[in-house]
């Protein structure tokens, strides 16, 4: 395939691109064209993305670009994982599944598996055989990572999991499970007692329950887990025993990141719609987009989109470099999700009563925004590590 040159433009907005993330880019754009978008209000209705379609993902090669060319991946950096989360959440914040399992979930593999592990779970993972999920959240444990209750008891060369797991993404599709637990529950302080363990699917005492129904997001699924007597082998472990949580810690920074970058490309859809649509609509003679409120409320959301692209590419970019950026990452998040689930309802309310349909794009992206200041660590999280990197 010939390459795709660079504009000058481009360059400059994202210092980051090459010719291979162009192209991978337009290449992945024009899948997405053709095999999501003409079936996604289906898939909403569903509630789920067929398998089918992660598979096609695989076999054209968008899944896990970051995977080393060792186990089939491209071997390529951050930035290919920025523009899957981002062509894919052009279609809508029910596509968020494949960014996530290859942006968050498999990285965990990447950098803590054994050889052992790389080699039976990677390939797959590539090939969208095999889906992941990493199964943090508690029904009574949110963003307090240190107060989780499942538990993994060690006897012998075997672990026994017990516990409950809630708000799992991929999680009903899941053949791969990452499972923060209890390896050591006396330990002071309790974070050091939590462990990361592969739990495979068919693993008996290992359950699904209910596909949890959301105020948006539909086709991304979302379940609970059960874990009962379930014995994985000792193998399974993920790392080293007591520093699961370390180790999400050092992944939380990537996936705060792409859930910036989730919320600044539906504020720029909404921009994008809602320009659109203001210079179709007509009252009293004439566009509404030649109303002076108009103008200035599209004017205000314009200028924090910008910013909010201008932060999140230079993030991007120091990220691939192999900077600290934990503050300014956690500034991102809770600042971009917030601008863009604050600008939901003005673009809806530019659009009248048809911003309340379901067929207008505009009313899912508002449903489906509400969501991102709560997932990734809540705003207010952010604020709390913003605030101690400042000595607070």
């Amino acid at each position: 395939m010939a390459k795709t040159a660079i504009s000058d433009k481009q360059k400059k907005e994202r210092p980051y691109y090459t010719e291979e993330h162009v192209m991978f880019r337009d290449s992945l754009r024009t899948f997405l064209e053709k095999e999501c978008l003409p079936y996604f209000e289906q898939w909403e209705e569903e509630r789920l993305v067929p398998r089918e379609f992660w598979r096609k993902m695989g076999e054209s090669g968008f899944l896990c670009p970051s995977v080393s060319e060792e186990y089939g991946g491209a071997g390529g950096d951050f930035g290919f994982s920025a523009i899957l989360s981002e062509e894919t959440g052009r279609i809508g914040g029910g596509m968020a599944g494949p960014g996530a399992h290859s942006g968050i979930m498999v990285p965990y593999i990447e950098a803590f598996g054994t050889a052992k592990q790389k080699n039976k779970y990677l390939p797959g993972c590539v090939s969208g055989e095999t889906i992941t999920a990493i199964a943090m959240t508690e029904p009574g444990t949110g963003s307090d990572l240190a107060g989780i209750k499942t538990t993994a008891v060690k006897h012998g060369d075997e672990y026994i999991i017990n516990g409950q797991k809630t708000f799992i993404t991929n999680g009903i599709h899941a053949d791969v499970v990452i499972v923060a637990c209890k390896t050591d529950v006396n330990v002071q302080p309790a974070h050091k007692g939590i462990s990361l363990i592969i739990v495979e699917k068919d693993t008996p005492g290992f359950s699904r329950g209910r596909k949890l129904r959301k105020v948006g997001m539909h086709a991304q699924d979302t379940a609970e887990l059960i874990f009962e007597d379930v014995k994985v082998p000792a193998e399974n472990l993920l790392g080293n025993e007591g520093e699961g949580f370390k180790y999400l810690m050092e992944n939380l920074q990537q996936e705060r990141l792409l859930a910036a970058i989730g919320g600044q490309v539906a504020v720029e859809d909404m921009l994008e719609l809602t320009l659109s649509y203001v210079k179709e609509r007509e009252a009293f003679g004439k566009p509404i987009a030649k109303f002076q409120n108009t103008q200035f409320i599209l004017a205000e959301i314009a200028t924090e989109v910008q910013l909010g692209r201008t932060f999140l590419n230079q993030l991007i970019h120091r990220h691939i470099n192999g900077d600290q950026i934990e503050t300014e990452v956690s500034m991102a998040k809770w600042w971009i999700t917030d601008m863009a689930r604050r600008n939901a309802p003005k673009c809806m309310q530019l659009h009248g009563g048809y911003g309340y349909m379901e067929e207008y794009k505009i009313a899912r992206r508002y449903r489906d925004i509400a969501v991102s200041p709560i997932f990734a660590g809540t705003n207010e999280i952010m604020k709390v590590i913003i605030a101690k990197r400042m000595g607070l």
